[in-house]
């Protein structure tokens, strides 16, 4: 390769984060950039980093896809007994990252993390295309198989199963919510001297909007 790793680097122009320009509220701030990402028509828009830990502290970080927001949270669909759910179960506290390159943005969200209601992953559930909704009863997410052939298998099993007629929602697989405490909205700017302003939330429930340095 003509390049090293060293040598690969770009120069952010596109625009800049001024606190006169911002939402007071960070929710209502990533519902207007979403909004935008949604215009520039940028490739799974909801794809973000779902980061989360051991009690010990071992972190483990995989892609997922926001289903819904609001002043309550971010949303989340998985299986209850993934990595990912296990780590939730024992320490549920969570962070987000969203990465839209073709905006030079980034958006950061820590929290903690609770289940949504049993009603809200029914009703999202039923959304589903059919053979999504017979994958989350074939897979036993994180869990080793010995070959591809045992998924499809299963798969196979469960579509005779379920034969002209609903697919019920699995009990091991609902949504989660991340309710934040930070939410960072972050710019890219030339000479790597990006924006950075931090939402901090405070007991009362209102923010505090602080700069940050790149």
């Amino acid at each position: 390769m003509d390049k090293t790793l060293a040598d690969l680097r770009k120069d952010y122009t596109l625009q800049d984060l001024s606190e006169t320009a911002i939402d007071p509220n960070p929710v209502i701030q990533f519902k207007k950039w979403f909004e935008q990402v949604l215009a520039a028509q940028i490739p799974e828009p909801n794809a973000m980093t779902l980061a989360t830990a051991t009690p010990d502290g071992k972190p483990s970080a995989r892609m997922v896809l926001l289903k819904d927001f609001d002043e309550q949270g971010f949303v989340l669909f998985t299986n209850y007994n993934s990595h990912k759910g296990q780590e939730l179960a024992a320490n549920p506290q969570a962070a987000l990252v969203f990465w839209w390159a073709e905006l030079e943005r980034q958006v950061r969200i820590v929290g903690t993390v609770e289940k949504i209601s049993p009603q809200q992953s029914d009703s999202y559930f039923e959304m589903r295309p059919p053979n999504s909704r017979l994958g989350a009863w074939a897979s036993n997410q994180s869990q080793v198989i010995v070959s591809r052939e045992v998924l499809e298998q299963q798969l196979e099993e469960f579509q005779r199963q379920y034969a002209n007629q609903e697919v019920p929602r699995p009990p091991h697989w609902g949504g989660y919510r991340v309710i934040p405490r930070e939410i960072e909205f972050w710019q890219g700017r030339p000479s790597r001297l990006h924006d950075r302003l931090l939402y901090t939330r405070w007991d009362n429930g209102s923010w505090k909007i602080e700069r940050l340095s790149p």
